[in-house]
């Protein structure tokens, strides 16, 4: 059973499970306006993460479960509750009523691993502690780092500025940041199906193998880039900037991303992954490098250019 399967990571994972033939049972929103990147040979069962008697019956004889719904955009911290924390939380709850003992694959974030940073951090933190409290069944945690590929609309303007020249540093000091291809990351599912019997009760942090990460000069050169301009953007000028976004957001009524919490998680120094206990445990191996990455991304031709 798969949720989040409409979202930029849950279409990769739906397609890489269905390719490997696992049968596939989907939990979509009811209402969703995504409804057409489902594969019409999933099994849709259409329920909020708050209906418990609906998700009762879509867990029903599930072998596995991968939760992949998420949120990433809000004001505050309850705005990344419900899918973050209280959905983990219902279809644990789920698990229980039925006494399943299926194991349960958390796609959580490597920015969990700091939640004082922001709201968004604090709530993917909740969640985990949410699966670290329950003891009925087998669970699994993954944080990726920030991922990227066809269909990812946050890193494909950050490439495309980098490939034509322009790098913009957030916060003007030098970063180190692990990256992961998505299609790696939905292999990561399929190793972790393969022997979630050796990550039970785990966490990993799994990027694309490159000790140290990258740095932005190995990002411009990863994209092709051999001359760019690099600018750094002052933390004052990028935390001004999102608290105005903060304010305006209020008043029109959207879910920011750009937000103050977001400014501290972009202008960490470091974002590094280590793959080596899930490599060791799975046998998973990330096939995508950055160039490779880079090139499949922007030639993706279902994002306007």
């Amino acid at each position: 059973m798969l949720t989040g399967a409409t979202g930029f990571i849950g279409r990769r994972i739906q397609s890489s499970l269905l390719a490997a033939g696992f049968p596939l049972r989907i939990i979509l929103r009811p209402g969703s306006k995504h409804a057409r990147h489902l594969d019409p040979r999933c099994e849709v069962h259409s329920c909020s993460l708050s209906d418990a008697v609906g998700l009762r019956r879509a867990a029903e004889g599930a072998r596995a479960i991968v939760y992949c719904a998420g949120s990433v955009r809000g004001r505050s911290l309850d705005d990344f509750l419900p899918a973050n924390v209280a959905g983990v939380s219902a279809i644990l709850q789920a698990q229980a009523a039925l006494k399943s003992q299926s194991p349960l694959l958390l796609i959580s974030s490597l920015a969990a691993s700091r939640p004082e940073l922001s709201h968004y951090a604090h709530s993917k933190f909740l969640g985990e502690q949410m699966l670290r409290e329950h003891v009925a069944s087998p669970w699994t945690i993954l944080r990726p780092p920030a991922v990227y590929g066809p269909g990812d609309t946050e890193m494909r303007p950050i490439l495309k500025m980098v490939r034509r020249g322009l790098v913009f540093v957030p916060g003007g000091k030098p970063q180190q940041l692990s990256l992961l291809y998505v299609d790696d990351l939905a292999g990561a599912v399929l190793a972790w199906l393969g022997a979630w019997q050796q990550c039970s009760n785990m966490t990993f942090s799994i990027d694309d193998g490159r000790e140290g990460g990258y740095d932005w000069p190995g990002i411009a050169h990863a994209a092709g880039c051999t001359r760019y301009r690099s600018l750094g953007i002052p933390y004052f000028v990028l935390a001004g900037a999102a608290r105005v976004n903060w304010l305006v957001s209020r008043v029109a009524g959207f879910a920011p991303m750009f937000t103050p919490g977001k400014v501290r998680e972009l202008t960490q120094t470091d974002w590094l992954c280590d793959n080596a206990a899930f490599v060791q445990a799975t046998g998973w191996k990330p096939r995508t490098q950055l160039p490779s990455g880079i090139r499949l991304s922007l030639e993706d031709r279902d994002l306007k250019t």
